[in-house]
Formats: C-alpha cells, structure tokens, sequence
C-alpha cells in the first residue's frame, strides 16, 4: 500500500476523478478534441531565455532555452509529452518544459510526436528517436553539449523515452547521460496490484488506460516487443534511470518493476517514491507535491549530466 493520498490532493480528487472525461467511449479525434477544449494557457508563462519552434522531418518540436544559464554548451533533454499516445501536445507540457528548462540548465527539446490511433505503434517511439538524433547531430547549433544528453517523458511519453534509450543502444544512436521516467506506461499488464488498488477513483482509470493501449497497439502479438514495453527487454548498457512513481497509480507497479530489472541489469537507477500523489500529479504546478518532485528530478538529472561532457 501507499499510504495515504498527498493532503492537497486528497482535497481535490473526487472533482478530477468525476471530470476525467470517458476517452474509452470516444474516438482519437474525439478524446483530443475534449482534451484540448480544456486546456487554458497561464496569463505568464515562466520564464525561458528563448523559445522556438520547428520540424524535424515530419515532427514539430519546440526548443527551449533556460534562463540564466552558464555559459555554452548545456546539457539536452529530449521530451516526449503524456498522452496515452493519443492526446496532449507541446502545449500541454509547455509550462513544464520551461521549468526543467530552467531548473536542470538544459536546452529542452520537446517533441511533438504522431499521435495513435492514425500512427500506431512504433510510429511515436521512432518519432522520438528520430529527434534524439537530431539534436545530437545539431548540437553546435543548439548550444548542447553532445556528450550530455539525456531523454525524459512523462506517462506515455516515459515509455517513448525508456524506449529511445533501447534504440540508441541497439542501433547505435548518440550516447545518452540519463533517462528520465515520470510515472512511465512501461508495460500493458493490467493485473497488478496497483491496477487492482487504483485503477478507479484515482483520476487515471484503468479503462482508459487499456484503451490508450488498444489505441497504440491493437495488435496484441506487438506487446511483448521491447520497444513496446521496455519491461521485455534486455536492459544491460542502458543509460543512468531516474523513475518517479506516484504511490496512488495503476502504473506503481510495473514502474517499479522496470526500477528493478534496470538494477538487476546493473544500470544506475534512482526510483523516487511519492506516494501519495496520482498518476499526472506532476502536471498540476500548484501542488507542493509537484513542486517537490519536479526539484527532485532536477536534481537527480543535474547530477547525471554534471561530469559527462564531450570533451572530458
């Protein structure tokens, strides 16, 4: 169990679990249209040092530059937004790509991946690929240091990230300092514990979560491929883990799980616990738990960039 829920969440979740809208019920087209109807920008966006946007092939990106920053070249992250691989865009995350802008010192990246249903699996996971070498390819132009490059993602989008740290290492891709794994979709097992503890109530249903699932991958003979779900795949020689688990999550557990099996594969690996937040808590700025874990994870990735330069 994971005790009991954040106080400031607890004031609030029977209004967020009964305005969650039922995306099971709807098409892609039409769960994004309602996720998007609901989005309402801050008056006063914090602060970066630049902000733009562009495409790499087919895939909008947006790329932030922190505040106050040292001087040339940073470090990188390579963001890819939640969503259930349906919905969400750069929008959605823009508020918290600024901040990790700001609070890691890094040059943001983040990628607007090809959504499911139209773009089923690997469609996303090759789209953020396609940009973490992208960006290592353009690092002279982005300000970057090549040899500090870390991906990150957030639900849905930690499973891309998990999954872009495999492909760089199989295919031979740039050499990543860090992955970062916000309460990651890892694998489509609903039958854990935590599925079982949270999967209603908690604002992140299970319902919607196999329907993500069945969206990204209809096809059930994919789910067990490693760039599918990372929890199948042989993790040895991955970049250093940071995982962020939400104690009152569906995803709890295989997050946990992955936490394991990258140690057991003897790949440096941070699992830091909140446990009373939900799955998304980390979207919700005005949250002390949000504000905690996001300094947590800025921290931790601050620490892995630190001494791995290019040229050191």
């Amino acid at each position: 169990m994971s005790g009991a829920l954040d106080p400031q969440i607890a004031a609030i979740i029977e209004g967020l679990d009964g305005g969650f809208p039922a995306v099971h019920t709807m098409t892609g087209a039409q769960a994004r249209a309602t996720i998007r109807s609901r989005f309402v920008a801050p008056a006063a966006p914090e602060q970066v040092a630049g902000v733009e946007d562009r495409t790499v092939g087919e895939v909008p990106i947006r790329i932030y530059h922190p505040a106050g920053a040292a001087a040339a070249p940073l470090p990188a992250l390579v963001y890819a937004h939640g969503g259930g691989f349906v919905f969400c865009d750069l929008d959605s995350h823009d508020g918290l790509c600024r901040d990790l802008a700001n609070r890691i010192g890094a040059v943001v990246v983040s990628v607007d991946y090809r959504l499911a249903p139209e773009h089923a699996w690997p469609t996303a996971a090759e789209d953020v690929y396609a940009v973490t070498r992208w960006v290592s390819d353009n690092c002279a132009a982005l300000g970057a240091d090549p040899g500090r490059i870390a991906v990150g993602g957030d639900s849905a989008g930690g499973n891309l990230a998990a999954v872009t740290a495999l492909m760089t290492r199989d295919r031979g891709g740039p050499s990543l300092g860090a992955q970062l794994l916000v309460y990651p979709m890892i694998t489509p097992d609903f039958t854990t514990e935590s599925y079982r503890l949270y999967g209603s109530g908690y604002y992140n249903p299970a319902e919607a979560l196999r329907w993500y699932w069945d969206q990204y991958a209809p096809d059930a003979a994919d789910r067990t491929h490693p760039y599918l779900s990372p929890l199948h795949a042989d993790l040895h020689g991955l970049p250093p883990a940071v995982i962020v688990i939400a104690g009152h999550d569906p995803l709890r557990d295989e997050g946990l799980r992955f936490g394991e099996k990258l140690t057991a594969a003897e790949v440096p690996t941070a699992v830091r616990r909140f446990d009373g937040g939900i799955h998304g808590f980390m979207t919700m700025p005005s949250l002390d738990l949000a504000q905690t874990a996001r300094a947590q994870l800025c921290r931790d990735a601050t620490a892995l960039l630190a001494g791995v330069s290019a040229g050191g």
